[in-house]
């Protein structure tokens, strides 16, 4: 399929509940509401186009933004792109999980991470620390720095409820990710998780809710998943 396509397939999938949904959950730019599951149905029609994906990308349609990234080879793409993604990315979906998985499985995850993080741009610092939950999913324990985890997780401790808001969101999640995926700091995750207990965050028009770190690091032992990596964080 070409461009041209595939945002026609985009506009006849999309509804005006999807729409409305998503604007209530921030969504600011064009956008035609179609839901993620009709998106995956269609990676298929773009995954081994490249060029392809990053033209969805610069429409700067945000159901177009989403499709590229769930169809992009990361190890393809520049520091350039995803320092260009990261700036279009207007609202929480498309910095938390498009630019943010795509990031994490890139060769400069913990580079744009770590300098994302800093941002004073929400946007910008919330796909900064969820480059870094993300890439602590997929990569083995013995690659990780330990030492630059631990002073973020104590970072967490410290600044979370004074942060911006959709930023606190990611830290609390940050927080969940290094208890469920780094098995050697797990009891460290639970008690920065039990200090800074509930985190409040405005979701907006919507029943969302942020998760309490602690009981989801708890239902995760139960699972006796702590420390098990995933193929991929994109999603």
């Amino acid at each position: 399929m070409k461009l041209e396509e595939i945002m026609q397939t985009l506009e006849e999938l999309g509804s005006e509940q999807t729409k409305k949904t998503f604007i209530n959950h921030g969504a600011r730019g064009p956008l035609f509401g179609v839901k993620v599951g009709d998106l995956k149905k269609l990676v298929k029609h773009v995954k081994k186009n490249q060029d392809l994906a990053l033209a969805l990308y610069e429409t700067g349609n945000s159901d177009a933004m989403y499709l590229a990234g769930l169809s992009v080879n990361p190890k393809l793409m520049t520091i350039e792109t995803l320092q260009r993604w990261v700036q279009k990315a207007d609202w929480y979906m498309l910095a938390e999980y498009t630019v943010a998985g795509v990031a994490a499985e890139s060769p400069f995850a913990l580079e744009l991470a770590r300098e994302w993080m800093k941002s004073d741009e929400e946007m910008i610092a919330v796909a900064g620390w969820s480059t870094y939950s993300n890439y602590l999913s997929i990569t083995p324990d013995e690659i990780l720095d330990l030492g630059e985890i631990r002073s973020l997780l104590h970072q967490v401790e410290s600044t979370i409820h004074s942060e911006q808001n959709r930023v606190r969101y990611v830290m609390n999640g940050f927080v969940i990710s290094v208890g469920a995926y780094v098995a050697e700091l797990n009891e460290e995750a639970k008690s920065v998780a039990e200090k800074i207990g509930k985190v409040h965050v405005d979701v907006g028009r919507t029943a969302c809710k942020v998760p309490l770190a602690t009981d989801y690091i708890k239902k995760i032992e139960n699972l006796n998943r702590i420390g098990v990596k995933r193929k991929t964080c994109i999603c």
